[in-house]
């Protein structure tokens, strides 16, 4: 009965993601919108905007290979299954012993790394600048995910989300290096999801596109995949957020159908608070050029370093 109940709930947290995730984004966009004095669509339009895409028959090029097909519902799978693996609600959930921020960075990067191989595929000018940009971006940003993820293994001593969020519930006090984590995971954030300023999710410009470059032969079903996962991405990031530096409201292990409601509210609260933030962000800064992003990683990097640094130096003292 227990093996049962737990299976509900991580079942419950692997829905909940991928219900909430079009929400997000539809949130993002409105806020968007009203911050620059525009009406903007429904926060819901992200719901029609896949089942449009998924009645649409999927066209592919002559040249396409298997792996172009096969490509976004990899990438779909691998990022449902990180975002389902971050913590949302609760802790100590059946599959916690898995979720790991070494085995999230892994299922991003190999992501990433499909994604790349597609938008080469087809031969396209477009696919080749896009992919290339993608990856000079995954060379800065995944070494500092990785320096994000040392800093925060020093002062849990353990890379499990749950574990973690733990920790950090019960009080580690004021930290610098704490401060440069959350500073860089932001940075990196930012990147890997293509907001601004390192790209814009709204245009189709080729000078600046980068994700947007990488998908352009998709159509029909492939492409709601693809902009799922990227909805889905998104929600991961804000959720890794909040369940490392903002715990507070995480249902503990063993906990009761009221702790975990309670769990629901408040990561829904957190949601939105991450969407109206990103929102203002983007709003009052403009897109950097693409040679500029380099300079943006390296300071997550240096964040990540120094915070890396100060806590094993600590240790050492």
């Amino acid at each position: 009965m227990d093996m049962m109940a737990n299976l509900l709930v991580q079942g419950t947290q692997m829905l909940l993601v991928l219900a909430l995730a079009p929400l997000l984004t539809g949130l993002v966009r409105k806020v968007k919108a009203r911050l620059t004095r525009r009406r903007g669509a429904s926060v819901f339009q992200p719901y029609r905007d896949l089942a449009r895409l998924l009645n649409k028959e999927a066209v592919l090029a002559h040249n396409a290979s298997w792996l172009f097909r096969a490509v976004p519902y990899l990438l779909f799978a691998a990022t449902w299954v990180a975002a389902a693996l971050v913590p949302t609600f609760g802790t100590g959930l059946i599959f916690s012993w898995s979720a790991d921020l070494i085995v999230i960075t892994a299922l991003l990067g190999s992501a990433r790394f499909f994604l790349a191989l597609a938008g080469m595929d087809v031969g396209t000018s477009f696919g080749g600048i896009g992919s290339s940009r993608e990856v000079m971006i995954s060379s800065l940003a995944e070494p500092a995910m990785i320096m994000i993820v040392f800093s925060l293994a020093l002062v849990a001593q353990s890379t499990q989300l749950s574990t973690i969020a733990s920790v950090m519930v019960a009080g580690v006090g004021l930290r610098v290096s704490l401060a440069l984590a959350l500073v860089a995971l932001a940075i990196v954030a930012v990147a890997e999801n293509g907001r601004i300023p390192v790209d814009n999710p709204a245009t189709h410009l080729e000078l600046t596109m980068v994700h947007e470059a990488m998908v352009l032969e998709y159509s029909g079903r492939h492409l709601a995949l693809i902009e799922l996962a990227a909805q889905l991405k998104l929600l991961l990031f804000i959720s890794l957020v909040a369940c490392v530096f903002v715990p507070w409201g995480l249902a503990p292990a063993g906990a009761g159908a009221g702790a975990l409601v309670l769990g629901m509210a408040s990561y829904g609260a957190k949601l939105a608070a991450g969407a109206v933030l990103l929102a203002v962000f983007e709003t009052s800064i403009a897109k950097m050029r693409v040679f500029r992003v380099p300079d943006f990683l390296g300071a997550a990097l240096m964040l990540g370093l120094l915070g890396t640094l100060l806590l094993f130096v600590s240790r050492m003292l």
